[in-house]
């Protein structure tokens, strides 16, 4: 039996020492999408952050020539900061020290073979604090340059403009991002509003069902892929000109 792994020329995965010897030096980023294993409501794997990191990776790779630059995929880190949802089955995670630690490793590693810089372009909330902590260190203590590009910040604007405010976690977007690039993997029928059970103005949750019934927020029925897949289109291009105007600015 063959079992068939879809590497593109771009992705590190795919190629031998040989390559890399020559790729990594010679790429302007390295991209390391960064994901999580938690569940995400009854109606999605919890995968789905990985999924997003994957998907939306290969997006931002495949339109860099356009902008005349050239990037190296770095296999997607699945597992993330989740301790937050671990009251749900299915979910893991790494402490914040290990995360941390595992990103400036992976970067390490890449400063030895001559990257120049890493973009960490992560799909999950729970990893912005230990993902700026080790860009900090990876630019301090290993000199490779690092550009942290959280997605959805880049959509944000467009996102509540059609969704509303609670278009986060297995809601309205995510929802609609899986039903786009892995439509097989949403339980259509588990679809439903998501039940809020608190809304905190000043106390940080303790866990994720402190303010959820279902896991989730927002309203998944409200989920449009078409209006992601342009979404998508817009998003990888304002990531793509931050980062060409940000290498620009480089002494």
């Amino acid at each position: 039996m063959t079992v068939r792994l879809d590497y593109d020329s771009f992705d590190l995965g795919g190629m031998t020492w040989e390559d890399a010897e020559e790729a990594i030096p010679d790429a302007d980023f390295l991209v390391l999408p960064t994901g999580s294993v938690e569940q995400h409501s009854v109606h999605l794997p919890v995968t789905v952050d990985t999924l997003r990191a994957e998907t939306l990776s290969r997006e931002l790779i495949e339109a860099a020539p356009e902008c005349d630059l050239s990037m190296v995929r770095l296999p997607t880190l699945p597992y993330g900061y989740s301790e937050h949802h671990m009251n749900y089955a299915g979910t893991i995670t790494l402490s914040g020290e290990t995360y941390q630690r595992v990103i400036v490793e992976i970067a390490q590693s890449m400063a030895e073979h001559g990257a120049k810089r890493l973009v960490l372009l992560n799909c999950h909330g729970g990893n912005r604090s230990p993902l700026k902590l080790a860009g900090d260190r990876i630019q301090r203590d290993h000199g490779v340059k690092v550009f942290f590009v959280h997605w959805t910040d880049f959509a944000r604007d467009r996102l509540k403009e059609r969704f509303g405010e609670e278009w986060g976690h297995a809601g309205d977007h995510e929802t609609s991002v899986i039903e786009l690039f892995c439509p097989d993997l949403v339980k259509t029928d588990k679809k439903e509003p998501q039940t809020r059970k608190a809304r905190f103005e000043a106390r940080q949750y303790t866990y994720f069902d402190d303010i959820t019934e279902q896991g989730g927020l927002g309203d998944p029925t409200a989920s449009d892929a078409e209006f992601l897949e342009e979404i998508v289109a817009e998003t990888t291009e304002k990531i793509l000109s931050a980062l060409q105007a940000d290498m620009e600015q480089e002494g």
